[in-house]
């Protein structure tokens, strides 16, 4: 089992910066890769990105290629979202997860944390 909790969310204006902390525990041994979801209101949740926790492979939607950019710290087991250049339309609750090696599916979730864009 792992627990995951995210912070770093905010209100920011188009065109800033945030990072977005998912800091994990439990059996971190247990997982192959952490992802990035958001869901702004009214709408179905969003994959944004995802990557390995051993090895490199990443992988983002392509509304958030160039902007975003996801890297883990195994040694604190975090794994972190930095959003540049954000619009609007990034408006959301950002969740982690983690999925576990033996499964395909994205199964432990955090919380979720609000990032606000003002135009």
């Amino acid at each position: 089992q792992v627990q995951l909790v995210e912070s770093g969310g905010g209100l920011v204006q188009a065109g800033g910066s945030l990072r977005l902390s998912c800091a994990a525990s439990g059996h971190m041994f247990s997982i192959s890769a952490v992802g990035w979801f958001r869901q702004a209101p009214g709408k179905e949740r969003e994959f944004v990105g995802q990557i390995s926790w051993i090895g490199s492979n990443i992988y983002y939607v392509d509304s958030v290629k160039d902007r975003f950019t996801i890297s883990r710290d195994r040694t604190k087991n975090t794994v972190y979202l930095q959003m540049n250049s954000l619009k609007p339309e990034d408006t959301a609750v950002y969740y982690c997860a983690a999925r576990p090696a033996s499964g395909t599916d994205f199964s432990s979730w955090g919380q979720g944390t609000q990032v606000t864009v003002s135009s």
